[in-house]
Formats: structure tokens, C-alpha cells, sequence
């Protein structure tokens, strides 16, 4: 992991031993990046503004001078100088922020993927408590597999080939210490393979590895019971997908449809979004097809994004988008304030006293 990667990660799990659940502590390390950012975002949307209400000059000088490119950009240029605008201003304060973003993606995913292999070697070492207080989230019952009824409360062989080796070799390292326990992950992989070891250092080597722990729980009671599934609904085919309803699911798919919930309600309801529209050359009737593709695709994008993903990263994403949808009401309305200031203030300049 990168540098920033890692103090993000040491955050979230620093939060997480205060509050003793991932859950909460998504949603507090959600706030305090959005918090970080939100300067940035300040910048970007007094550019958006700026560029929206210079946006009809833009369109007179198109019409002007739409037939002399070279003239256009000449008076667009000054035009963007008189009015002391950077066109960078609307873009470049948030792509500085992209680095944090992807740096707080891994952060989660490396703590999420951690999670799950821990939750393994407690199953091959028979401890009763596979799931922690720490794990569940409201009526999510493990928060690092998916909110859904077509999802079991236990890892299974799917997610397991997935994780690579120096996430397992950081989960392990927390079991070393612990001689007995770490005695009985390796008792149960040898009760499946005599010759079986906890070798993570070449790809063949983990992928053995990995065959073997999962023959390992597959040998287990309660895991079989953690990944047992309803009688009938085994890999029932639906639409393009093939479905399974497990016994112990892991959730009501509420996360998803909150996801897409509020990304309709802030796409319909954030000034941002009109403000971007009106920042953007465009014919009416493309806008308003701009508008419509907006509106429906990022919604069922974001239900996509969550029925892919685990539980904590549909708790940051209706975090993210709740945080963001009020801070654009909240910042719109500084902005409001600082134009009627503004306007004050070149009135009573103008004025006879």
C-alpha cells in the first residue's frame, strides 16, 4: 500500500477501536474525507457559479463570432479576463482531490478484504464468535459481504480466490501470537491434507493454500450452516444472473436501494447540478438529454456499484452522497450570500451621496 493508503487505513481502524463497530466507523472516516475535501469543492463550485453566470456572454460572442474561430477564442479570452475567471477553476480544485479518493478506496478495500480472511482463520481455528459486534451493522450481519438475501453471512470460495497473499499474511500475522489458535488453523488444514501448510509466498503456493482451507471449512458445521442456502433457490436463474437465497443471509437489500434513492433525491435536488448545466455550451435539447441520461444512470449505477460490493462500501456511498447533496445546499447558500453582498456593495458604490 502506498503511503497515504496506509495512514487512511491506520484512520479507519484507529476509529474503529474507539467505536468498536466498522459500520459507524465508515460513516465517521466518510465524513472527515469529505471534510478534507470540502475546500476543494468550495473552489470548484464558486467556479462552476462564476462560469454560469457568464455563460450567456459566452453564447452572444458564439453567435457573434461563430464563424471566425480565431476571433472567438480572442474575445472569449478577454471576455474571461475581464471577468476574472479561470476556466481550471471548475475542474482542477477537484481532480486534486482524486489522489485522497482512490487512496481511501484501497484504504476500505484493504481493511474489507483483511476482514474476511480474519473471519476464515477464526473459522479453521473453532472459534465460536466468527462474527464480531464489530462486523454487523443494523441489519447488516456482516458488514464485509454484500447487504442481501442472496448473500450468506460467511466468505465464501468465491471471495476467498479473490484475496491475494499479503492480505493473508497480514491476517495471519494476527494469529501467530496466539500459539493455540494458530495451532488449530494449521490442525484443521492438515485434517483435510497431511501435508498441508500456511505457504503464502508464491501464487501457487497460496492458491494450494487456499484449496485446502476451503476444503477445510466446507468440513466445518458451522460454516455449512453459515453458507447453507434454501432449499429450491440454488443457482436460480434470473433475467441475465443466477441467484442463490441462503438460509443465514446477510441482508434485506436496503443499502443498495438507499444508495439509488439518494442518488435520485441529490441529482434531482442538488443546486451543483443545475449549476453545471448551466456552465455547459450546449443546445437546450441536448442539455435536456444530458439531464434525463443523468438522472436514471448514476441511480442504477450506484445500486450496481453497492449489489457488487460489500456492506461498508454501501454505507460510504450513502454516506458520501448524503454529506455531499447537504453540503451543496450549504455551500450554494454562502455563495447566494456573497453575490447579494457583492451586488450591495457595486450598488452603493454607484449611488449619489
Amino acid at each position: 500500500m502506498s503511503a497515504i493508503t496506509d495512514f487512511l487505513y491506520g484512520v479507519l481502524t484507529s476509529i474503529n477501536g474507539l467505536v468498536n463497530n466498522y459500520g459507524v466507523s465508515i460513516i465517521v472516516f466518510t465524513i472527515l474525507m469529505r471534510l478534507v475535501c470540502m475546500p476543494f469543492d468550495y473552489r470548484s463550485r464558486k467556479g462552476m457559479r462564476k462560469m454560469a453566470v457568464i455563460q450567456p456572454k459566452l453564447n452572444e460572442l458564439q453567435k457573434k463570432y461563430g464563424n471566425d474561430k480565431e476571433k472567438f477564442q480572442k474575445k472569449q479570452a478577454e471576455l474571461m479576463k475581464k471577468e476574472g475567471y479561470n476556466p481550471l477553476s471548475g475542474c482542477l480544485p477537484m481532480l486534486l482531490t482524486w489522489p485522497l479518493m482512490i487512496a481511501m478506496f484501497a484504504a476500505m478495500r484493504a481493511i474489507a478484504n483483511e476482514q474476511l480472511a480474519v473471519q476464515v482463520f477464526r473459522y479453521l481455528s473453532g472459534q465460536e464468535n466468527v462474527i464480531t459486534a464489530a462486523d454487523r451493522f443494523l441489519w447488516v450481519k456482516n458488514i464485509w459481504i454484500t447487504d442481501s438475501p442472496f448473500a450468506s453471512i460467511a466468505p465464501t470460495a468465491e471471495n476467498l480466490r479473490l484475496l491475494t497473499a499479503d492480505v493473508w499474511q497480514r491476517a495471519l500475522a494476527q494469529f501467530e501470537s496466539n500459539p493455540d489458535a494458530f495451532a488449530a488453523i494449521q490442525s484443521s488444514l492438515k485434517s483435510v491434507a497431511e501435508n498441508a501448510v500456511l505457504d503464502f509466498s508464491t501464487t501457487d503456493a497460496m492458491q494450494l493454500t487456499v484449496a485446502n482451507m476451503v476444503s477445510a471449512l466446507q468440513t466445518m458445521p458451522g460454516y455449512n450452516a453459515a453458507v447453507a442456502s434454501v432449499p429450491g433457490w440454488t443457482g436460480v436463474s434470473f433475467l441475465l444472473f443466477s441467484i442463490t437465497l441462503f438460509q443465514n443471509y446477510n441482508g434485506l437489500l436496503i443499502l443498495p436501494i438507499l444508495a439509488g434513492v439518494s442518488q435520485i433525491l441529490s441529482t434531482k435536488f442538488n443546486p451543483q447540478m443545475r449549476e453545471q448545466a448551466q456552465a455547459q455550451p450546449s443546445a437546450e435539447g441536448q442539455q435536456n438529454g444530458m439531464n434525463n441520461f443523468m438522472k436514471y444512470f448514476f441511480p442504477i449505477l450506484s445500486v450496481f456499484f453497492c449489489l457488487t460490493s460489500n456492506a461498508g462500501f454501501a454505507v460510504y456511498w450513502v454516506t458520501s452522497t448524503c454529506f455531499m447533496w447537504v453540503q451543496g445546499i450549504v455551500i450554494t447558500k454562502i455563495l447566494e450570500k456573497q453575490d447579494e453582498k457583492k451586488a450591495q456593495s457595486v450598488s452603493g458604490e454607484g449611488s449619489v451621496k
